[in-house]
């Protein structure tokens, strides 16, 4: 396979995912960029990865955490914030579930979506993070509470 091939088949679902994870469209948008770029960095590599969906999918969440940590250093400097309407913002997801995933801490979202939107197990899911398969199963456990008291699907 090549990489517009790939590209083609894994961007819709990296994205979905991302958007979950952030709550924003332009941000899953740019990380999912920065995912792409790094994997096409090392395509010529590419059978040195063994999973390379799981490659692109971690490349992602580290690019999430990586931001909400500059996010939080740049917090901590005096910054006027404005805040910005979002353009986008009637995409087609139901608006109710991502007010409830936006209830959840970051690392939450990101087991709930691998785990039970994209099915992948506690294993794999852990892999994709860069944490154990406990911490994963923990995360979601403790995600699904959240969305039960706040009138979830579990719920």
């Amino acid at each position: 396979m090549d990489f517009r091939e790939f590209f083609e088949d894994e961007h819709r679902r990296l994205f979905k995912m991302l958007y979950f994870v952030t709550g924003d469209r332009s941000d899953a948008a740019d990380l999912m960029q920065e995912a792409f770029l790094k994997l096409w960095e090392r395509w010529d590599r590419i059978d040195s990865i063994d999973d390379p969906v799981a490659y692109l999918f971690r490349a992602a969440l580290n690019g999430s955490r990586m931001r909400a940590r500059a996010a939080r250093r740049a917090a901590l400097r005096p910054m006027p914030l404005v805040a910005t309407h979002d353009q986008f913002d009637d995409v087609d997801l139901r608006e109710d579930v991502r007010r409830m995933l936006l209830a959840l801490a970051p690392r939450q979202r990101a087991a709930l979506v691998l785990l039970d939107l994209y099915g992948y197990d506690s294993q794999e899911a852990a892999r994709i993070m860069g944490i154990r398969p406990s911490t994963v199963r923990a995360l979601a456990t403790q995600g699904r509470a959240v969305l039960r008291t706040t009138g979830g699907p579990h719920g």
